[in-house]
């Protein structure tokens, strides 16, 4: 069993290599084919907003909705992509022992360097350029996603239920 998970470990890294092309692929999209994916999107959730709340809204004018939205739509994007990148390259980083502020620094200064080659990358996309903004933006979803798995595996491996059993098997 030992030797199964040995050989497995290495696919743990998997979903971070999956999260990375899906991004390469999104930056690889035009300027005209990434604004109109965000305004589909920007413009669902203002329908949904129309219909959850009653709004009675016309097309004109959740159109303009859509239309002031979109920004933040793309932007939470970026964070999101970000924060779901820093969650996959995190959690097999804290099964192979990095902790604490190596975690952050190893899982964050990975994340935050592919942000950079990420926005690199859109310099030569038509319809996209490269922004700071883009990458400082993108670290607080990474950030976030590291804190939140230091968090999490924190309070599973050290809950106070798991040191009880972990003591009754090493007694026996």
């Amino acid at each position: 069993m030992r030797v199964l998970i040995t050989l497995l470990k290495p696919l743990s890294f998997l979903p971070a290599l999956l999260m990375m092309y899906m991004i390469y692929s999104f930056s690889g999209q035009t300027g005209e084919i990434s604004g109109e994916l965000s305004y589909k999107v920007s413009y669902q959730i203002v329908k949904a907003e129309n219909i959850l709340l009653d709004k009675n809204m016309d097309e004109g004018q959740m159109a303009a909705r859509a239309d002031g939205i979109h920004y933040y739509v793309r932007k939470a994007a970026h964070m999101t992509e970000y924060f779901l990148l820093a969650v996959a390259v995190s959690l097999p980083l804290y099964v192979y022992g990095v902790r604490g502020i190596w975690l952050l620094i190893l899982a964050g200064g990975f994340c935050v360097a592919f942000a950079c080659l990420d926005e690199y990358h859109q310099s030569f996309v038509g319809g996209r350029s490269p922004a700071v903004k883009d990458v400082f933006i993108d670290s607080v979803g990474v950030f976030v996603g590291v804190i939140l798995v230091q968090m999490f595996c924190w309070s599973t491996l050290h809950s106070p239920g798991r040191r009880k059993k972990y003591k009754r098997k090493k007694r026996r």
